[in-house]
């Protein structure tokens, strides 16, 4: 057979349903093939980033690898911001890019470079086959590393005579492989060990949690620990109901922040994946001086990267976190009743915030233009039950995580790494991997931009996504950046904000999405929300609602002049 059924034999074989792409003259051999496979889908994107980044909360969404199909050098680099995206979030995606007839290699042809030198510093593994006999033990190595923790991305450049080549090797799959890992059992004593000596324990969980089906079992921990429990501050699942009354919000993205913010716990409990990502530096380790910690990860890779750990334990996280609660269980009930007091406590504080937050929305419930909690408390009361949310609301997002229910995993999927663009897009994986289920994607109009090729991609497959924009009209987030550095670097404060208005034009979101075959409404007054949402909603077809919101300092750029 030739190389390009090689390939896609693979692809069925590892059970691949999705590809997403855009294709390109070195990709029709995958094209020409899908005739042949209907099996498998090709979501169409019109841009390379939104390709990657749908795939991306696709394998999120759909617990499953994807591959993702790019095309050629400049096709790669349109898609290099999102596979840095990819790989912090761990999601196992097998990403091609058609090639060049190897027969013209010193012949710098067209659109030729070395693709596997590109995609390397954001990928697990990248590789080239040098001939049709080489696909199929590439793609089954591809699969494998793209998909053992921690996953993440790898690449494979196809380049368009190999693939038109013959080959007696066919596809194949590295076979049933069981790989949970139990944790050491000196470690679980020791393990109880620093639990029974702790009066004040602190939980941050990161991903891994969902993905490992460990949701239930951290919940059950935290509760017999008597433990907060934060979430990292940029996530891509849910690893923690935000309306349980555990539930502490975020740890910040500086170390000092991040000190301040654990000051008052002796033990900090680190579950699945957490990395305390920092933006600023400051001296000194995130954690205070006197509390002890522990580390706990699928993966021994992954123990005491970034910080010294007073505990490290890997193995399956549902099995290790199991085995902890059980420890827990052994402890005397003093223990126990310090931990009903404690859990008393946290709940008492979880409850004094939301107070403060709910009082605070009620002083700006009428501002005009209206404030963003304001908004994302109209569309949190319109959506149905079981709506998953695709959050890049950036600045917003504590006030999301305080007026949206998300229970369980699946209910919220957010974008790693930094890198804006990534909410629109990956609305679109959700909605692929979650048919059955109301997605909406919640974004910054600047984020928007990044990625608003997206929304072609929704009406094209008919994706009933509702796009919602919160239009501040600018670089909200980096106007805070701006002010932080200004302070930090005793810098002169009173300056404006260059460059960061999104202004001189507006952006007119609903034309944008009209043209791209959407229903699109905006809306200026906040009571006018609710209705707007269900309408929209109710048609069953891809939509977007742009919302003017307040900016930083709570007016809105550009507000005496109409949207373009």
């Amino acid at each position: 057979m030739r190389g390009r059924q090689v390939f896609m034999e693979a692809l069925r074989a590892h059970g691949v349903e999705k590809i997403f792409g855009n294709p390109g003259t070195t990709e029709n051999p995958l094209l020409d093939s899908l005739i042949d496979y209907p099996d498998i889908d090709y979501v169409t994107t019109l841009h390379e980033g939104v390709a990657v980044s749908a795939g991306s909360f696709y394998t999120q969404a759909a617990n499953k690898p994807a591959v993702v199909n790019l095309h050629v050098a400049p096709g790669l680099g349109n898609g290099i911001g999102a596979i840095f995206g990819a790989l912090k979030a761990r999601s196992p995606l097998v990403i091609t890019a058609g090639a060049q007839d190897t027969r013209m290699r010193m012949r710098s042809p067209l659109l030729s470079h070395d693709l596997v030198a590109m995609a390397k510093p954001v990928t697990k593994w990248s590789v080239e086959p040098q001939s049709a006999d080489e696909i199929g033990p590439i793609m089954q190595r591809a699969f494998k590393v793209a998909m053992e923790a921690p996953a993440g991305p790898v690449f494979v450049a196809l380049p368009i005579n190999v693939m038109e080549q013959d080959s007696e090797i066919g596809a194949s799959t590295m076979g049933h492989a069981f790989d949970a890992v139990t944790p050491d059992a000196q470690g679980i004593r020791l393990l109880r060990e620093l639990f029974a000596g702790a009066s004040s324990p602190v939980i941050v969980a990161g991903d891994e949690v969902a993905r490992s089906g460990a949701f239930h079992t951290l919940v059950l921990l935290a509760e017999q620990l008597g433990a907060p429990v934060y979430n990292e501050p940029l996530r891509a699942q849910l690893a923690f109901p935000n309306n349980h009354p555990s539930y502490a919000g975020r740890v910040p993205l500086e170390a000092a922040s991040t000190r301040k913010t654990l000051a008052d716990h002796d033990l900090v409990v680190m579950i699945g994946g957490v990395q305390l990502e920092e933006v600023w530096y400051d001296e000194g380790a995130p954690f205070p001086d006197h509390a002890k910690r522990i580390q706990i990860e699928s993966t021994r890779a992954e123990l005491a990267v970034n910080h010294r750990i007073d505990l490290g334990l890997y193995g399956d996280l549902a099995e290790t976190l199991a085995l902890a609660v059980a420890a827990l269980q052994e402890l005397p009930s003093s223990y126990k009743k310090s931990a009903v007091q404690r859990n008393a406590e946290v709940a008492e504080r979880r409850q004094q915030t939301q107070e403060h937050a709910q009082a605070s929305l009620s002083k700006a419930w009428d501002a005009n233009p209206m404030a963003p909690a304001r908004a994302l408390h109209e569309v949190a009361a319109a959506l149905p039950a079981n709506s998953i949310v695709v959050d890049e609301s950036i600045t917003a997002s504590v006030e999301l995580a305080r007026v949206f229910n998300f229970a369980q995993p699946g209910d919220y999927f957010g974008g790693r790494g930094g890198g804006i663009g990534q909410g629109v897009a990956g609305a679109i994986g959700v909605a692929v991997a979650q048919s059955e289920r109301t997605v909406v994607a919640l974004s910054g109009d600047g984020s928007a931009m990044y990625s608003i090729q997206a929304l072609w991609t929704a009406s094209h497959h008919n994706l009933p996504i509702l796009f919602v924009i919160l239009s501040n009209r600018e670089y909200r987030v980096l106007k805070h950046n701006m002010d932080i550095y200004r302070a930090r670097f005793k810098t002169q404060s009173n300056k404006p904000y260059p460059n960061m208005d999104l202004t001189h034009p507006l952006l007119g979101f609903t034309d944008i999405a009209k043209g791209y075959g959407l229903t699109a409404e905006q809306v200026t007054d906040a009571n006018q929300i609710g209705e707007r949402v269900k309408a929209l909603l109710a048609t069953g077809k891809p939509a977007l609602l742009d919302i003017l919101v307040s900016g930083k300092d709570f007016g809105m750029p550009g507000a005496d002049k109409s949207p373009a």
